[in-house]
């Protein structure tokens, strides 16, 4: 067991000792300060003194020549890029301007009908990074999805982008969106995936239930002007077309005006579900839109409630009653009439879907209608 050793000194000497060492620092201190000093001093032959440290006389570091490590959001900007483009209204309207992304080497861009439509009947024209210009004329449009096909002319062969798939994107992977918002051609912004299948009405406004879209919702910064632009993973490949933003009703100024910025809420159409529809515009001019043959609201279980089946239609063929409540879609859940609708309206024509529907489970093979206008 250890002991505390006692102090031997004296009480008389006690605050001598300490004294005294703090003396004997002191001068050891003092010693190697006149030292220091005299040997700074007998240098009788000082060099050049060397000049003080200057940012601006430095020499510049070595260029930067390397190719852009894969994987990257410099790599995926400069793979991408030349695939964008702004569309602005040959009107020159100062609100009517977006973006598109090259799908085809002869010209075929993929954008958002709000972009096409917006300019009032004016014709559009795209512009490259490369400097290049031209007029498009309109392939396609579906207000309903909110996408558009239009081919520029007399462009020549341009660079294409490379599409992906949207149904293996995961929430917090990091996703890059370009674009020209507010007409800055040639933004390149970066951020994550913030949630998937978010039920938002088709080009941000509030339109009629049958343009509900099963966006992908980023944060990334989208802009007015950042609208028909891809959003794309880093391994360069477009998994979404970029929409709408979200706008609280008002600014928070008093004033009753809406924001125009980014508030880190931005919603994009799944690539899987703009190459289908953005292949039939192309194509032939016009889509077709799945439909389940019911309408249904919200209910207060948290759920879309069916206050109405149409005859002869996929819900009643498939035993789908009025008054029932569908919770679930796939082993996907739903909470709201929206949600539903969106489920549909990212599915194909003819795909079979098990909707949960109260305590039982029914299936229920989609239809088709033709939406769109040349």
């Amino acid at each position: 067991m250890d002991t505390e050793e006692p102090d031997r000194a004296p009480r008389h000497l006690r605050g001598g000792l300490f004294f005294g060492a703090l003396l004997l620092v002191l001068v050891i201190g003092g010693l190697a300060g006149a030292v220091g000093g005299y040997l700074a001093g007998s240098d009788e032959q000082p060099s050049a003194q060397a000049p003080a440290p200057n940012s601006l006389d430095a020499p510049p570091p070595a260029e930067h020549t390397a190719a852009a490590p894969a994987g990257t959001v410099e790599a995926t900007a400069q793979h991408v890029l030349p695939t964008v483009v702004e569309l602005q209204s040959s009107g020159g309207r100062g609100g009517v301007t977006g973006s598109g992304v090259v799908f085809s080497h002869d010209g075929l861009i993929l954008t958002n009908e709000h972009v096409v439509t917006g300019g009032g009947g004016d014709s559009l024209v795209a512009y490259w990074q490369d400097g290049r210009t031209a007029t498009v004329r309109v392939v396609g449009t579906d207000p309903t999805s909110d996408l558009a096909v239009v081919r520029a002319e007399g462009v020549g062969e341009v660079p294409a982008a490379n599409f992906g798939r949207s149904d293996s994107l995961r929430v917090g992977q990091q996703v890059v969106a370009f674009g020209a918002p507010f007409r800055l051609a040639g933004t390149v912004t970066t951020g994550i995936v913030s949630a998937l299948h978010r039920p938002t009405r088709a080009g941000g406004g509030q339109g009629e239930q049958a343009t509900v879209m099963d966006a992908v919702q980023t944060d990334a910064a989208i802009n007015p002007g950042n609208s028909g632009g891809p959003l794309v993973a880093l391994d360069g490949t477009v998994v979404a077309i970029n929409s709408a933003i979200y706008s609280p009703p008002t600014s928070g100024l008093g004033n009753g005006e809406e924001p125009r910025g980014n508030l880190g809420l931005g919603f994009a159409i799944p690539i899987d579900q703009a190459k289908r529809i953005g292949r039939d515009l192309a194509e032939k001019g016009t889509t077709t839109q799945a439909v389940l043959g019911v309408s249904v609201r919200d209910d207060p279980r948290r759920g879309a409630v069916v206050i109405e089946v149409t005859p002869g239609g996929p819900g009643q063929r498939a035993g789908i009653q009025t008054g029932e409540v569908i919770t679930g879609v796939d082993g996907r859940p739903i909470d709201s009439a929206d949600a539903l609708v969106a489920a549909v309206h990212a599915a194909a024509p003819g795909t079979t879907l098990s909707l949960a529907a109260g305590s039982r489970t029914v299936r229920a093979t989609l239809d088709g209608k033709q939406v769109g206008r040349r």
